[in-house]
């Protein structure tokens, strides 16, 4: 079959679902990878929300519905975390990264054992935000959302301004400009669901207002794009009651490195999340710098620095860049990117994580290859991602 073409664009997109279908859990998680050591037997909020959302743009609401419980589950039954967690900082008590909700979760929903790197907020906006466009969607209603929702936004209004780590596991002391996008968009979702009291409500509005302000204030570099994270993001952020009028939360020191630096997880700031809309000279800016700076002949390395697997290109973010050329119009490009992605798969018709043929830094690829093993193949996300890309331009199987 010639990468390219119509047929070939929509045998993987029949591929990918059978992918995702084959190997999601009976208790409705999506394994982040069913076979990489790292990751076997673990599924994160933000890769299973998009993997998701490409199953139910993809018209697979059954198994988009059965992730979706399976997170309301996940995340109602941490109701008393999440109140003690805000009691403690309304009474100006310290918390800690190590006290705050995990990021993957066994299957079956627990905690797990092995040790990693947990605080991530980005995975709750994500979900809020994939759970509202699958429920628009195809009208799903999802057992136990409604109480779910109410706990990440609340989780989500106190704790958006704490530094956390990003997308890649990395720089728990900062405070990432994609996490914010991902934050933003989950509760702007909640709002818009009308399923939060009054008070919680007007709380996640003014963090909404506040998110977006902060990040034209101190989340757009010199050159007119988003940076990878926010100057001064060291330390823990002092922590306010969201119910009650403050002062603007983002008053902080802004003397500090600030990342200049483009990371690709920005893109989702624009494209899906809409942070910044497609014309938005700022989301212009990213997506253009991105391009220039990370993307090499239709792959897209995660950000100049990286040295995981000596810095591949990543499947899922070409879908991302593709998502955006989409977005804005641009169909010949994103189609590029789309038949990258596919050109990938194995010959089983699996994407990986990463690919390995041009690295940024190739001295560091063995040393991950003699930690973990090879690179996730398949890794679900990265089918996720086909499976939207493909949506938006409308490929069908």
């Amino acid at each position: 079959m010639i990468v390219g073409s119509d047929l070939a664009r929509a045998q993987l997109v029949a591929r990918s679902i059978d992918v995702i279908s084959t190997h999601q859990s009976p208790s409705g998680a999506y394994p982040a990878s069913p076979t990489f050591s790292a990751y076997r037997g673990y599924a994160w909020l933000r890769d299973g929300a998009f993997i998701a959302e490409g199953m139910s743009r993809s018209g697979q609401a059954d198994g988009a519905s059965a992730f979706h419980a399976w997170c309301a589950r996940v995340i109602g039954a941490r109701h008393d975390q999440v109140a003690g967690l805000i009691a403690r900082a309304r009474a100006g008590l310290a918390v800690s990264a190590a006290e705050m909700l995990p990021t993957r979760f066994t299957l079956d929903g627990g905690d797990g054992a092995d040790e990693w790197w947990d605080h991530q907020l980005d995975g709750y906006g994500t979900w809020l935000w994939a759970l509202a466009e699958h429920t628009a969607r195809h009208g799903a209603r999802v057992p136990g959302a409604d109480e779910a929702v109410r706990v990440a936004a609340r989780y989500l209004t106190w704790f958006w301004n704490q530094p956390c780590y990003d997308w890649w596991e990395e720089h728990v002391d900062q405070r990432h400009v994609s996490t914010l996008g991902a934050v933003h968009a989950g509760l702007r979702a909640a709002v818009d669901g009308g399923l939060l009291a009054r008070k919680e409500a007007a709380a996640a509005e003014r963090a909404v207002a506040d998110i977006a302000a902060l990040v034209a204030e101190q989340g757009v570099a010199p050159a007119g794009h988003l940076r990878k994270w926010l100057p001064s993001g060291q330390g823990t952020v002092a922590l306010v009651d969201p119910g009650e009028a403050v002062a603007p939360l983002h008053d902080l020191d802004t003397q500090g490195l600030g990342g200049d630096a483009v990371d690709a997880s920005l893109l989702a700031c624009v494209a899906p999340f809409g942070l910044y809309p497609v014309d938005h000279p700022v989301a212009v800016a990213t997506v253009a710098e991105v391009e220039r700076q990370l993307a090499t002949d239709g792959g897209v390395h995660r950000f100049r620095a990286d040295t995981f697997y000596g810095g591949g290109r990543w499947v899922l973010l070409a879908g991302f860049l593709g998502l955006n050329h989409a977005a804005a119009g641009r169909r010949a490009e994103a189609l590029r990117y789309l038949d990258w992605m596919a050109a990938q798969a194995d010959a089983a018709g699996q994407l990986p994580e990463q690919v390995s043929d041009v690295l940024l830094a190739p001295p560091r690829l063995q040393e991950w290859l003699q930690r973990w093993g090879p690179v996730a193949q398949p890794l679900l996300w990265s089918h996720g991602m086909y499976l939207m890309l493909a949506d938006a331009l409308e490929v069908r199987a």
